[in-house]
């Protein structure tokens, strides 16, 4: 989805990831929404701090691959016009009390996976980021009950 390159835009990325992975089944609440909630805020402010080009929108896409027996994985890409300005892939907090540069840390903790690619087709870039919710506890199955009387 498209989303204007504003605060209002970063805001409603945010909302409708969330709102998207609950009718996915993982509820508001949950660790896997939560988690990807917060990585797609990051990422879309991220997108309209340094990736903002006048009059041109961010694009956010989301996706749930596996599922079942196999591994699922949650990723979230958004995707900017600014080529030029491509976050770095470091893990070191910004020196002394700056008040930003932490948000891909944050990213980094707790996506399983992200990185930055350059669009191929267009000026811009994508950084992406997955995650690889646990698997749904199996519900275990209680032991067969006896219709016939023991024998005394």
């Amino acid at each position: 989805m498209r989303f204007t390159s504003s605060h209002r835009g970063a805001r409603l990325a945010r909302r409708l990831v969330s709102h998207r992975l609950d009718a996915w089944g993982h509820p508001y609440t949950g660790d896997a929404n939560e988690t990807l909630t917060l990585i797609t805020a990051e990422l879309a402010a991220n997108a309209v701090r340094h990736g903002h080009v006048a009059g041109r929108d961010f694009h956010v896409r989301l996706t749930e691959t596996g599922g079942g027996t196999r591994r699922r994985v949650l990723r979230v890409e958004v995707t900017d016009t600014r080529t030029e300005r491509v976050p770095l892939l470091a893990s070191q907090e910004p020196p002394g009390d700056e008040e930003s540069g932490r948000g891909l840390l944050i990213v980094a903790r707790l996506a399983a996976r992200w990185a930055v690619a350059p669009c191929a087709d267009r000026p811009g870039k994508t950084v992406w980021a997955e995650l690889e919710p646990a698997l749904p506890a199996e519900t275990p199955v209680p032991p067969p009950v006896s219709h016939f009387p023991a024998n005394t």
